[in-house]
This record gives C-alpha cells, structure tokens and sequence, in this order.
C-alpha cells in the first residue's frame, strides 16, 4: 500500500478503506464462482457470506450517518450469514453498494466533522471512533476473504502484497523462462 503523508485523519481513513477495498477485491477474482460460495466446514463462513455481512453492516453503518443510529432497525444481521446472493455478479452489486454507503456518507465531511457525535447501538461515537470501529472491522473480514481465496488457490496464489523472497526469485525465474521461450520462437 502506496503511503501518502497526510495529516488529514478522514484522507488516511479513505486511503485505508480504499486499500482493504482493493485487497479483498483482488483476492476474490482469484477465485472460482464456486469457490466463493464454499465453506471449510459447517460453522465457516464461505466468502460470499462475509461479503453480505459486510454490505449489509456499511448499509446499517452509514446510510444516514449524522442523523440516525447506525443499527437500523430493519436489519437483521442474523440473516446476513444465511443464503448469500446466488451469483458473481449479484454478490458483487451487493459489495458495491455496501461500499457506496461507506463513501457517500464520509467524503463529503471534514477532519472538522471528527468529534461530531453518532451514534451506534444506542451509543455515542464521535465519527472519528465510529471510522475507527469500522476501519478494525473491516479490515478483519477483508483479511478473512484473503486468507480464503488464498487457501482456495494455494498452488495458484498471486501475492496481494510483497511477496515472500522465495516467491519472487520463482517469479523472477518465470519471466526469464519466458522471455527466452519468446526469443526462441522469434529465431526461428
């Protein structure tokens, strides 16, 4: 993740939503459609199931974020690790507009907007502790998809990130390969 100095606490928090955005983005197109909606085991969540608690928590979180509480009365989070949407894309609108939620409430406010209160469950949070809930929150289930997909692509597995020393030196290997199959073929 590129790091740009700021001293703005509500640009960090975009960039660090943006990011785990991204990571868990990038690790679901790694895996299959039927990978996405399998479970290691009965009490496992599949992906598809942690990315419709994640849209269905940020629709709660931050649909009328200034103005009412962030647990809307219509949600049932019991129902969000049940019957996830039947396909790709479906599953991916949802991503989205959880997503949505998250941006059109936060961009338009100011680091002056940090100690303006919310509230959550019946509590009071200033936005700055109601970011920093989410960002933990968020980050923890973007890590689950991660380590899902990886474990679903384990021999098949693009690094997110840096890769491990090994990882690059085969990488760095297969590209030589390459590149001298490619050379080979145009001598011909």
């Amino acid at each position: 993740m590129a790091l740009k100095f700021t001293t703005s606490y509500l640009e960090d928090s975009l960039t660090l939503f943006r990011y785990y955005k991204r990571l868990a983005e990038r690790a679901m197109e790694q895996v299959t459609d039927e990978q996405l909606f399998a479970l290691l085991d009965d009490e496992a969540n599949s992906i598809a199931i942690i990315v419709k608690h994640l849209a269905g928590n940020m629709r709660s979180r931050w649909m009328d974020f200034l103005t009412s509480d962030g647990e809307k009365p219509d949600r049932n989070r019991d129902s969000e690790f049940e019957d996830p949407p039947p396909t790709r894309e479906a599953l991916m609108n949802q991503w989205e507009q959880g997503w949505n939620y998250m941006f059109t409430a936060l961009e338009p406010l100011t680091d002056r907007d940090m100690d303006r209160p919310v509230t959550i469950r019946g509590e009071a949070h200033s936005v700055m502790q109601a970011i920093n809930r989410q960002i933990g929150h968020y980050a923890y289930h973007c890590g689950q998809i991660v380590f899902l997909a990886k474990h679903f692509q384990s021999g098949h597995w693009k690094s997110l990130t840096v890769p491990r020393e090994s990882r690059r030196t085969s990488t760095k290997e297969l590209a030589e390969a390459n590149s001298a199959s490619v050379s080979a073929r145009q001598n011909r």
